[in-house]
């Protein structure tokens, strides 16, 4: 029912009875209400906003293996959002949701292995990640990977992809990919 009422499916759009529902079925063990109570509270949507218990409930939904909440947990550690900012947490978070398919974790992961966050600095495994993340389609990581390609970080240098994956990027709507393609179109460097 918190479903229903938190997107007024067949209901008014009531999010305080959302809550209430959700509350119930997140006692009762169901990781998506967990979730879904994370999301209202992070939003202020029928509560007033609190980042904290935003943290808390998607923590919540995290440790029962829910992949967007990884995410969102790994973000909030690694922003220090509704807690103590934790680079290590943050990895293990975003591992968490890597081993789940979640696009934009590999792609998190692999920026905290590129800076040496929380993690040991390593160019090869953000490498790895960043290209698993493209893979899967983000833009982000389609843009890091051909960043890697560009400089020769954890790959041997390789313009073709660099532009390649850039271009990659920049037709899904990257504005830096888009930036650059469009300087190297207007200096000659590349015909589309």
């Amino acid at each position: 029912m918190g479903y229903f009422y938190h997107n007024g499916l067949g209901v008014e759009q009531n999010y305080s009875k959302a809550i209430e529902y959700y509350q119930k079925a997140s006692d009762a063990g169901d990781h998506t209400s967990s979730f879904n109570l994370g999301l209202l509270h992070f939003r202020g949507l029928g509560v007033e906003k609190n980042v904290k218990k935003a943290h808390e409930y998607y923590l919540k939904a995290a440790t029962k293996g829910m992949p967007q909440a990884q995410f969102d947990v790994a973000l909030m550690f690694e922003n220090g959002e509704g807690c103590t900012q934790n680079y290590s947490e943050s990895a293990f978070w975003y591992e968490e949701a890597a081993k789940r398919g979640n696009a934009e974790a590999f792609n998190n992961l692999g920026v905290l292995f590129k800076e040496g966050l929380g993690v040991e600095q390593s160019d090869k495994k953000a490498y790895i990640l960043f290209k698993q993340s493209a893979m899967k389609n983000s833009p982000e990581g389609q843009f890091n990977l051909g960043a890697m390609y560009d400089q020769g970080l954890g790959c041997e240098a390789n313009q073709e992809k660099a532009i390649e994956w850039c271009r990659k990027a920049s037709f899904q709507g990257h504005q830096k990919a888009k930036d650059i393609m469009h300087r190297m179109q207007q200096e000659g460097q590349i015909v589309f």
